[in-house]
């Protein structure tokens, strides 16, 4: 949950403001213009969000005087009662990251306030803002992301969470599979028993019987004592199999016979009554595996009981600046660096990699990079080859980008805001492009 800052005049509309952003679950911190810098700094929020009041050139003067610098920078939304060209350039050059029209629909807002939060953290990968937080020790870090995808996986597992059935995740290799499942465990009533991981694929099939069931002393040549399997130390909480796909036959009759019993029976044992929410992973096609024999039916139906299917991050490239931002500050502090972030060169190439890999290729990358490098910035000399030559292209995609700026100016007669509906942008989105591209108008 972001913490916002609502800077507004008006007490009534500050509520407004506030109201629509809580929500869409932002913690909102609401003041006056007057105290707006300091509480920023004072509460440490992710983002401010300025009112139609202070929607006025001398305001916006001020503010961009102390947001440029650099220890103080946090992403704004600019709230206007009308818009216009100048109040845009204005607001343009203090910093502010995206303006809207106020009144509007709460989801308006809230996406605006989301689109804010990425470009701050674009900026922070770049080491010019604070990175995002690291989660408490020994816990594993949040699921990652605020893309559109990536909050509807959220609010979908939320919800399950809240129950006790099955749950089996889908995605490729990489995508986050095992902190989808902590996430519902951390959510879950079970929050404060065991969470239990198995890697199906990590075990041998002669060894991942007696892991999971346990044993009794004497079952096997070397069981010198009995030894409680994963089942039973997950009694009470949630156990997450991994890649349950690669698991074998005797295994998976087993593993039914425990969910539709509750109960389990050690190599040379008797049952043991369990209570257990499994949470399967693969990144294999079961449903292909079981017409082919390969998976039973009956155990697929147990565990396909709530699904949900985790994106490749090539396809929420929008979340690949926070993730940057955590595992920067997490291999600095861990490997003694003091690496601020990414060159923009670098930036583009990060954007422009397929990342077959996903979050997992991510990771390693950086932790690789930050091992090898001792410049303060990541470039492109610092980045395999592969990730390297992905960026080649971004030369020409940015001239592209820049010819569509150019034609749907001219032909709107350099009408901004039609220009700005033609592209599907914002007015201040196409302002930002101006400048970045050094767009200016031609005066015929």
């Amino acid at each position: 949950m972001y913490t916002v800052v609502v800077a507004e005049n008006s007490a009534s509309i500050r509520e407004m403001i506030a109201k629509q952003l809580h929500v869409h679950e932002f913690t909102v911190l609401t003041k006056c213009g007057a105290d707006l810098i300091r509480e920023m700094q004072e509460q440490r929020a992710e983002m401010a969000v300025l009112g139609p009041s202070l929607a006025h050139t001398g305001f916006l003067r001020e503010l961009g005087q102390r947001l440029h610098q650099p220890s103080i920078w946090i992403p704004v939304l600019l709230l206007v009662s009308e818009s216009s060209e100048e109040l845009a350039i204005a607001a343009l050059k203090a910093g502010v990251s995206e303006y809207l029209t106020f009144p509007c629909r709460p989801l308006e807002l809230a996406d605006a306030a989301r689109q804010c939060l990425h470009r701050g953290l674009h900026r922070a990968g770049r080491g010019k803002q604070r990175s995002a937080p690291t989660s408490a020790p020994n816990k594993a870090p949040l699921m990652i992301g605020e893309s559109r995808s990536m909050q509807e996986v959220k609010a979908y597992l939320s919800r399950v969470a809240s129950t006790d059935s099955n749950i089996l995740i889908t995605g490729e290799t990489g995508t986050g599979k095992e902190l989808a499942a902590e996430f519902v465990h951390r959510e879950s009533s079970r929050r404060n028993r065991p969470f239990i991981t198995v890697n199906c694929a990590a075990i041998p099939d002669s060894l991942l019987e007696s892991e999971l069931f346990g044993y009794e002393r004497g079952a096997f040549t070397g069981a010198q004592t009995s030894r409680d399997g994963k089942l039973k130390t997950a009694d009470g909480g949630t156990i997450f199999l991994d890649e349950i796909g690669d698991m074998s036959a005797s295994a998976q009759a087993k593993i039914l016979r425990a969910i539709d019993g509750k109960e389990i029976q050690r190599l040379g044992g008797a049952g043991i009554s369990i209570d257990v929410r499994i949470i399967a992973a693969t990144n294999q096609e079961l449903e292909t595996m079981v017409r082919a024999e390969k998976f039973r039916k009956d155990l697929y139906f147990r565990l396909n009981v709530a699904r949900v299917h985790l994106p490749p991050l090539r396809e929420r490239k929008e979340d690949i600046a926070s993730i940057v931002s955590l595992y920067l500050r997490d291999f600095n502090n861990r490997l003694s660096r003091n690496v601020a972030g990414l060159t923009d060169a670098a930036w583009e190439c990060f954007l422009a990699y397929h990342w077959p890999g996903n979050i997992r290729e991510l990771k390693n990358l950086l932790e690789s990079v930050l091992i090898h490098t001792s410049s303060g910035e990541i470039s492109p000399s610092d980045l395999p080859r592969c990730v390297r030559e992905a960026g080649d292209g971004t030369c020409t995609a940015l001239e592209d980008e820049r010819k569509r700026v150019l034609s749907a100016l001219v032909s709107t007669n350099w009408n901004k805001s039609k220009a700005a509906d033609k592209l599907n942008w914002s007015r201040m989105t196409l302002y930002r492009k101006m400048a970045k591209y050094q767009v200016a108008e031609v005066k015929g």
